[in-house]
């Protein structure tokens, strides 16, 4: 097994867990053997126990749709089988376990090792772990079996936009079949840290720290959090517990200064994380042992407007799809997730709404170590049942659960343009869903913001998000042009053919953004496809209306935010500033230079930029 370095300082980002780190720890990603089983008789013959059938081979994560799979099959069957022998690096020892974790597998996924089924797991974008410890045969290779099961015409499903065609089309790309984030083992003590939490407390300059055990003790164990920047050491505690899940509130006493909340509080212009050292006792002797990450911050809203560790803040993001043509939604690499938050950051954005995935939590380790506000949104189903639901709804507590204790991540989003719930606005159960979704969500995380449907149709949301492709600045300017002009959007004049809000939502100073703008491309070539909201001939005439159309929404005086359309070309979807390999089409420093302009809604940003040009040398 090989060491990783420190979740803050690793350089290479590789270690799939980032918010809790052990030291040692077996990679699985490589060349597994491959089968496709499209009359779906894998299981009856016996596949888990038989390599015959195992005639191709695959590189995981890749999915087998794409070009790095290996496998590069449009058409992929619905059933696909994994099967790989892995000579462990340390077998597990007496009072061990061996842990095998599975990033993502979509759809459903059940899984044998030597020839015995350990476990499976449905939801196609969320990890999941299993204990194969009594499966194990000691001194030689252990047979991983994993099958997934993905039908492209069950709309039910939570899909987000992988096609049901078998060819792209519209807004939606190629499917994703089977693994598609790292799988990887662990060897940890049989009592052991499974799950932490941190929630920080500015005004109680505290953090709260949530743990979970592997299983309740059978005595009282002792939990020690230390919390550090860099060698200087700000908190140490150490809670005693004899409960499977306990919590406690860690005294950070330098929160209390002003000065040294300046310093040490997280933000994208200054992404400060506190190391977080936590060790599992029983009666003296050390257990288990794990590093993790805090960042100190806070979000909310008020009076219009989004506040950011306690000031408002006018949001500047982009639309990521997070799509690579050679792998799909799987990153081509580790160092590309790095990337992927690099160039955001180049343009000069300070946020990422991730559109329709739930992505890779190294890609939120990046956007929590480099300082980017986050987005967190759920890939759609298209079908309203009581199936889909469910789905869903267990799907959706699994991604709060595994993200909620990112600093970057700032608003959850559970639905997107009414897709599922189509019928908002005649059915009361798809109402009753998408606002139960945001109680449900606030009742797991009451500390961030929660939107029911992003875009349109809101029943109860925190933030009122709109989907707006103006073709001008001019339309843009009418109609945010000050309260009344919203007042009249938000009432009887959506921007979208769909009504904006549902019911009769209680206003509580949510802030109106434009979470959808733009989707300008550059007009094809008559051999390419191209799908947008707009064309224009020149790269030039590109930049302009990127101008144009963000130059209105910074001089709203009541627009609190805006998420252009989009980061990167995607499929057919050719809307992007970058182009599909992450070129610019529009010189960088033009597009951040257009989002630097101070906004009028937040007259701050106009002072601080006024001391910033005194400041600046002659």
């Amino acid at each position: 097994m090989r060491a990783p370095e420190r979740a803050i300082g690793s350089t290479d980002g590789d270690y799939p867990r980032p918010l809790l780190v052990r030291p040692t720890w077996q990679d699985l990603s490589g060349t597994w053997g491959f089968a496709t089983d499209s009359h779906d008789q894998g299981r009856s013959a016996g596949w888990h126990q038989d390599p015959g059938p195992f005639t191709h081979t695959i590189t995981v994560p890749y999915p087998p749709e794409s070009e790095l799979s290996g496998v590069h099959e449009p058409d992929c069957p619905p059933v696909v089988w994994y099967r790989r022998s892995v000579p462990l690096d340390r077998e597990p020892g007496p009072g061990e376990r061996l842990l095998l974790h599975f990033g993502a597998v979509d759809y459903q996924a059940q899984v044998w090792c030597n020839g015995v089924y350990v476990g499976g797991h449905e939801g196609g974008h969320t990890p999941f772990t299993l204990d194969v410890t009594e499966a194990v045969v000691a001194g030689g290779e252990q047979v991983l079996v994993v099958r997934a099961e993905d039908h492209r015409e069950d709309a039910t499903q939570p899909r987000g936009k992988q096609d049901w065609r078998t060819q792209p089309h519209g807004v939606w790309y190629q499917r994703t079949t089977g693994i598609w984030q790292p799988v990887w083992l662990e060897v940890v003590p049989d009592l052991h840290l499974r799950r932490l939490h941190w929630t920080s407390d500015i005004p109680g300059a505290a953090v709260q720290i949530e743990v979970e055990l592997s299983r309740r003790p059978e005595s009282a164990v002792e939990v020690q959090v230390v919390l550090s920047l860099g060698e200087e050491v700000l908190a140490v505690q150490t809670c005693r517990s004899e409960r499977r899940e306990d919590s406690w509130v860690i005294s950070v006493p330098a929160l209390r200064h002003q000065l040294e909340q300046s310093r040490l509080l997280w933000s994208p212009e200054q992404p400060t994380l506190l190391d977080a050292r936590v060790e599992l006792r029983a009666q003296g002797r050390p257990l288990d042992v794990v590093s993790s990450y805090v960042g100190l911050r806070s979000v909310g809203i008020r009076d219009g407007r989004f506040l950011f560790n306690g000031h408002p803040r006018f949001l500047r993001m982009v639309l990521a799809q997070n799509y690579w043509p050679e792998s799909h939604l799987a990153a081509p690499s580790a160092d590309a997730l790095r990337r992927e938050v690099e160039l955001a950051k180049e343009l000069g954005f300070d946020g990422v709404r991730v559109h329709q995935k739930v992505e890779d939590p190294r890609f939120l380790a990046w956007c929590d170590r480099l300082g980017m506000l986050v987005w967190d949104e759920m890939p759609s189903a298209f079908e309203y049942s009581p199936t889909m639901l469910e789905r869903l709804t267990s799907e959706w507590l699994e991604v709060v659960a595994r993200d909620r204790s990112h600093p970057c991540v700032v608003t959850w989003v559970p639905f997107n343009e009414s897709w599922g719930v189509w019928h908002g606005l005649d059915i009361a159960e798809q109402r009753h869903a998408t606002t139960a979704l945001y109680h449900l969500t606030k009742a797991l995380d009451a500390t961030r913001p929660v939107i029911s449907n992003d875009g349109w149709e809101h029943t109860e949301s925190d933030i009122w998000g709109l989907h707006d492709y103006a073709p001008s600045g001019e339309s843009v300017r009418e109609r945010y042009a000050d309260r009344d002009a919203i007042a009249r959007v938000l009432g009887d004049r959506p921007p979208a053919r769909r009504v904006a809000l549902l019911g009769d939502p209680v206003h509580r100073g949510q802030p109106v953004m434009l979470t959808e703008l733009g989707g300008t491309s550059l007009r094809p070539r008559p051999d390419q496809s191209w799908h947008g909201y707009d064309a224009v001939d020149s790269v030039d005439a590109l930049a302009e209306t990127f101008r144009e159309l963000v130059d209105a929404v910074l001089d709203s005086p009541e627009l609190a935010g805006l998420c252009w359309t989009q980061l990167t070309d995607t499929e057919q979807e050719r809307n992007g500033l970058l182009t599909a390999d992450r070129q610019p089409k529009v010189p960088v420093e033009v597009v951040r230079k257009i989002l630097g302009r101070p906004a009028r809604s937040v007259p701050a940003e106009a002072i601080d930029a006024a001391r910033r040009a005194a400041r600046a040398p002659e």
